[in-house]
Order: structure tokens, then C-alpha cells, then sequence
């Protein structure tokens, strides 16, 4: 009597399994978006400076050493690998949609029967004793199960991608501070010399106005630049710890001092090129981010479109079941039951169109992101070129008004004791030679900061 019911089940699990053909989901395309003039540059070199790995672009090896203890021990790197064991788990359960779900249960059941019941009159209690599994499988008839799967993994390619954003956000940041950090030492070292020259003019001056060619006006002023001298050299000292600080976080460490090396050692030689902005929509993680999250968003909508869809359900259950204890493991307290079912959803209160219109708009809104990512990445690759231009330009002049700054300093000191200028023409020259000179440091830093954030933007760095 059992065997005509075995095959009917059989056949209909082949059926089932035969009408997961019938996959009605879309399948996903990539978004297309116009890379046409995507950077503002005049140059036809195909390569980027991107292709070149980060131990390559900065040769200092104190810095490599920082870059490596960063990406081993920074805490954002570490959250971010966290995420990705997140979506690798969510991944997982994902592919396992297609399995059967089984549940076993064993359970003893004691019911005490009222004696004008219709059992009451024949027993006064009763005990039930069972050992089953159940088992329940759904085919993936409309793709339902394939499309969260296809999701899982947009989302874990997305997690590793932010991933790649993060450490290419920290080889810039320790790169851009290391140099900060160098900058700063150098124009320390530029002040502190002049608050030397300084400190020597104010005795300087004195003695002209022991001699009668200046006043005391002329000293107090002189004593003010010195003062005002040392403010300067207050405020970078302060600066250069306030960078050291923000270094160690990055790597991940309490508060100290920096191993470095020098300023005027640094020199960072790399074709500063753009290359192809397909290169960009390839390397930049957050670009690869955006378009996986559309990826993500295309396949919910194919799992709400599901929704609309009968489902075909398989549910088995097999086991014991005796009354008396003894009897538990007789071939007579075999029992099973198979339930097969198709379910059309009718009306659910509009869960499954409000399902669908969110998974639409959500889905839109992926596109957008994707969008307004690609056009981030074309503004921040412009940016750094017209600043690694300009910064490059500036130096060469900075260079110009620096020696004739210094030199028109020097013929001023050489003048006033002559009583061929005032000494106001004195404080002047050498306050503008100062800043001219801090100045010239801060674009070179500038200049070296703007390969740097070519290098991000343009997805270096993975």
C-alpha cells in the first residue's frame, strides 16, 4: 500500500525539481555610463600612475615600514575585515538555500482524559512516545533562491571592496602625514636658524644705537621680530606633535615620536599620469563598491518579483510512534507523512507590491550612487592633477622670490649699518625672506601630496 504513495512522491519531486527551469528572474547586466572626458587632462598616456604598487611609489624605507605596520595594525583595516567574515557567513547560508531543512524532535505526550469524553469512557489517561524528523524543501521554481544567493555575493565582493578602500585611504593618509611630518622638521629647522640670525641682530642693533645711527624704536622692533620668531617656532613644534599623534593612531599604537628620515632626502619619481579612465572605474574599490551594491539591489528586486509567484513546497515527516514505551521500536509504529503543496499568494494585505516598489527604488537609487561615484572619481583625479600642476609652476617661482628675498635681506643688513636704509626696510626684507622660505617647503609638500592623492584617486594601492 506504501509503494504507490513512495513513487507519486518521487515523481513530484522530479517534477519540481524539472520546473526550476522555468527562472523568470532578470539577469543582471552591468550599468553603462559615459567615461567620455572623465578627467580634465590633456595627456594621451594610457598608463596610470595607479598600476605602480605602493612600494614602488615610496622608496623610504622608514616610511614602507610604517605603511606595512599600518595595514597589520590599524583598527579601521581590522573592522573592515570583520564586515567581510560578516558577509562571507551571510554568503554561506545563502548557498545553502537550496538544501532541505530538517528538524528532529522527540517528545512525550501525557494527557489526562475527561471520563465523559468519548476516550474518557475507555481510558483515564494517555501517554503517546515519538521520535520523527521532519523534513521541508522548497523549489527554486522563479529563482527566488538563486537571486538571494547572486545578492550574498554582490555583498560580499562589496564588503571586500570597502576593504580595498580602507587601505588604500590609510597608505595615503600615512603617506600624505609622514611627508607633513618631514615638511614640518624642515621648516623647524629653517626658523630655528633664523631666530638665531635673529637673536644676533638684536645685538646688532644695539650696538648701532650705542654708536647713535638708530634709536630705541629700532631695537624694540627688532626684539619683536625675535619674539615674534619664536611664536612661529612654537606653533610648528606644536603642529609637529599634534601630526605624530594622528600617526600613531593610524598605526594603531598610543601616542609618540615618529621614526623618520629627512625632507630633502624625499623625492617621489613616478610618470604622473591618469591613464584610461576605464582604469579608474577597474581599480578604484568605492567605484567597484557602488556598482556591486547596484549588483545587490538588481537581484533583491528579482527575490521580491518572486513574490508575485506560486511556490511549490515539499514537507515529510517520518518516525516512531507508540503508545507504550515497549512498543516504540516495532516495525508497527512507523509512521509517515508527505504534503506537497502549492501555494498562490492572493491577497497579503500589499506586502508583495510594497516589497517589489522598495526593491525598485532601492534598486534606482544603487544606480544613482554608482553614478555619482564615477563622477567622484573623475572630479578627485582632476583635482590632483591641477594641484600636482600647479604646485609644480608655484615652485619654480617660489624658488625665484626666495633668492631674491634672501639677497635683498643680506644687502639690508649690509645697508643699514651704512645708515643707507631704516631699519624698518630691514625687518620687512627679512620677515618676507622667512615666510618666502617656509612657504617654498609647504609646496614642495603640497607638490609631493598631490601624487599622492593621484595615486588614491585613481584606485592605487590594492
Amino acid at each position: 500500500m506504501k509503494k504507490p504513495y513512495i513513487i507519486k512522491s518521487v515523481l513530484f519531486v522530479a517534477i519540481m525539481t524539472l520546473m526550476q527551469s522555468c527562472f523568470v528572474a532578470k539577469d543582471y547586466e552591468a550599468p553603462k555610463v559615459t567615461t567620455e572626458n572623465l578627467f580634465r587632462t590633456e595627456s594621451t598616456d594610457t598608463t596610470s600612475i595607479a598600476s605602480v604598487s605602493w612600494d614602488k611609489l615610496f622608496t623610504d624605507t622608514l616610511l614602507q615600514q610604517h605603511i606595512n605596520e599600518c595595514l597589520q595594525n590599524n583598527l579601521d583595516l581590522k573592522i573592515a575585515l570583520q564586515n567581510i567574515e560578516a558577509a562571507e557567513a551571510t554568503f554561506k547560508q545563502g548557498k545553502a538555500g537550496y538544501l532541505p531543512s530538517v528538524t528532529a524532535n522527540a517528545s512525550l505526550t501525557h494527557q489526562e482524559l475527561s471520563s465523559n469524553s468519548q476516550f474518557g469512557r475507555l481510558f483515564s489517561s494517555l501517554d503517546q512516545y515519538e521520535l520523527s524528523a521532519k523534513l521541508s524543501w522548497e523549489a527554486d521554481i522563479w529563482g527566488k533562491i538563486r537571486s538571494t544567493k547572486r545578492a550574498a555575493l554582490a555583498q560580499l565582493l562589496q564588503s571586500n571592496a570597502a576593504k580595498q578602500a580602507v587601505q588604500t585611504e590609510l597608505i595615503a593618509t600615512v603617506s600624505s602625514l609622514y611627508f607633513q611630518l618631514l615638511a614640518v622638521d624642515a621648516q623647524i629647522k629653517v626658523v630655528t636658524k633664523t631666530l638665531e640670525n635673529r637673536t644676533q641682530s638684536v645685538e646688532v642693533i644695539q650696538a648701532l644705537k650705542k654708536a647713535g645711527n638708530v634709536n630705541e624704536v629700532a631695537v624694540k622692533q627688532t626684539e619683536a621680530q625675535k619674539y615674534a620668531t619664536q611664536i612661529i617656532l612654537k606653533d610648528l613644534e606644536f603642529n609637529r606633535k599634534v601630526l605624530e599623534n594622528t600617526f600613531s593612531q593610524l598605526l594603531g599604537k598610543v601616542s609618540g615620536t615618529v621614526n623618520r628620515s629627512t625632507f630633502e632626502t624625499q623625492k617621489i619619481e613616478a610618470n604622473v599620469s591618469a591613464g584610461l579612465p576605464v582604469s579608474v572605474l577597474s581599480k578604484r574599490p568605492d567605484v567597484v563598491s557602488a556598482e556591486l551594491n547596484f549588483r545587490s539591489s538588481f537581484e533583491q528586486t528579482n527575490v521580491a518579483r518572486s513574490f508575485f509567484y506560486p511556490s511549490l513546497t515539499l514537507n515529510a515527516t517520518s518516525g516512531l510512534q507508540a503508545l507504550e514505551l515497549k512498543q516504540w521500536f516495532s516495525t508497527n509504529s512507523i509512521f509517515a507523512t508527505v504534503i506537497a503543496g502549492l501555494t498562490q499568494p492572493v491577497f497579503a494585505q500589499r506586502q508583495n507590491k510594497t516589497r517589489l516598489e522598495v526593491a525598485k527604488a532601492n534598486q534606482q537609487k544603487a544606480y544613482l550612487q554608482y553614478e555619482k561615484a564615477i563622477l567622484a572619481a573623475g572630479k578627485e583625479v582632476s583635482d590632483a592633477l591641477a594641484s600636482y600642476e600647479n604646485e609644480t609652476s608655484k615652485l619654480a617661482i617660489r624658488k625665484n622670490q626666495l633668492d631674491a628675498l634672501n639677497q635683498a635681506a643680506n644687502y639690508s643688513d649690509e645697508l643699514l649699518q651704512y645708515g643707507m636704509v631704516n631699519y624698518l626696510e630691514v625687518l620687512t626684507a627679512k620677515d618676507n625672506a622667512l615666510n618666502t622660505e617656509i612657504n617654498y617647503i609647504d609646496n614642495k609638500y603640497k607638490q609631493m601630496n598631490a601624487v599622492i592623492q593621484l595615486y588614491k584617486a585613481l584606485g592605487g594601492g590594492n
